[in-house]
């Protein structure tokens, strides 16, 4: 293992510290498990702007809200959304 020395805030040393006595774990293997978990720092890392652009453009149209002018009015359908 490699000692290393991180700076938090007061809240996510608090947030820390109450994750790691909620799941019976040390501080350091709540961050070890936080490391693992983010897909930037996998193994591999994360995806270049290529690959994320190319995910983004196979996503377009695929999805049908019924909606014909949803482009134009995607603000007014928002507002009626929270306004129910």
């Amino acid at each position: 293992m490699v000692r290393t020395q991180i700076q938090l805030t007061d809240e996510q040393a608090r947030r820390l510290k109450a994750a790691a006595a909620r799941e019976g774990m040390s501080v350091s293997a709540i961050i070890r498990r936080s490391v693992d978990a983010d897909k930037a720092l996998a193994v591999g890392g994360a995806r270049d702007d290529a690959e994320i652009r190319r995910r983004a453009i196979e996503a377009i149209g695929c999805c049908n809200s019924g909606l014909g002018d949803l482009s134009e009015r995607h603000d007014d359908y928002l507002d009626e959304a929270y306004s129910e």
